[in-house]
C-alpha cells in the first residue's frame, strides 16, 4: 500500500510528472530573470541589496535547479534549494501584489495575486515532495 489515491499511476511517476512540470515553470522564472531584468527589478523590495546582480543570479539559479531536479544526483539537494528559493521570493511576489507593479504576460488583478501568495507554500511543499525530501501527505504507514 502505498498511501496514494487509488489511481493507475506508480507514486514515482506522480513525482517525476510533478518534477518536470515545476521544473519547466522554475525554467521559464528564469529565462524571464535573464530577459526582462528590469521588470522583476520593479518588484523587488528595496531592502534587497545589489537587487540587479541578485535578479541575473536567481535566474542562474533557476536554470541550474532545474536541471538538478530532473536529474538523480542532485534531485534531493534542489527540491531543497527551489524550496528555500521560493521562501525567500515571497516578498516579492506580496510587493508586486500590494503595489500592483505591470509586468508584461502577467495580469495586473487580485484575481491573479490572491492565488499566487496563497500557492506558494504549495509551490514549497511540491518541490519537497517531487525531489523525494518528504512524503507528506502520503506518508508510508509502519508496520504494527
Amino acid at each position: 500500500m502505498t498511501g496514494l489515491p487509488e489511481t493507475n499511476i506508480a507514486p514515482d511517476t506522480h513525482r517525476a510528472v510533478m518534477r518536470w512540470i515545476i521544473a519547466v515553470f522554475y525554467v521559464g522564472a528564469g529565462i524571464a530573470h535573464l530577459a526582462v531584468p528590469d521588470k522583476l527589478l520593479s518588484i523587488t523590495p528595496s531592502w534587497v541589496p545589489f537587487a540587479p546582480q541578485v535578479i541575473f543570479l536567481t535566474g542562474l539559479f533557476e536554470l541550474a535547479a532545474s536541471a538538478a531536479l530532473v536529474t538523480k544526483p542532485l534531485r534531493w539537494w534542489a527540491g531543497i534549494a527551489m524550496a528555500i528559493y521560493a521562501l525567500c521570493v515571497w516578498p516579492a511576489n506580496i510587493k508586486h501584489a500590494i503595489d500592483g507593479v505591470q509586468i508584461p504576460y502577467v495580469t495586473n488583478s487580485w484575481y491573479y495575486h490572491a492565488p499566487r501568495l496563497a500557492f506558494q507554500p504549495v509551490i514549497i511543499w511540491w518541490a519537497l515532495y517531487c525531489a523525494h525530501v518528504i512524503d507528506w501527505p502520503w506518508r508510508k504507514q509502519r508496520a504494527s
